[in-house]
């Protein structure tokens, strides 16, 4: 379980999962750099723009491989 708030105040209740229920759990928390939107859904465009700018800067190192066909006879001949 993971989950960011912005809290109001000094103190913090956080509803865990059945499964948690018994078992030992660390809680830690810390003071996060960037401005994380905590409405549901936004992460999820946030990561399609971030796939999109990713894939846009690696598109020059990218190679056609669909017709490379591996000779292990070749590879393995040092002579």
């Amino acid at each position: 379980m993971r989950t960011i708030v912005k809290p109001s105040k000094n103190s913090l209740t956080l509803q865990l999962p059945d499964e948690l229920v018994g078992k030992t759990v660390e809680v830690i928390a810390f003071e996060i750099d960037q401005d994380i939107s905590l409405k549901p859904g936004k992460n999820s465009l946030d990561k399609e723009k971030r796939m999109q700018q990713i894939e846009k800067g690696l598109s020059s190192y990218r190679t056609d491989l669909s017709g490379f066909k591996f000779n292990r006879d070749e590879a393995n001949d040092y002579e």
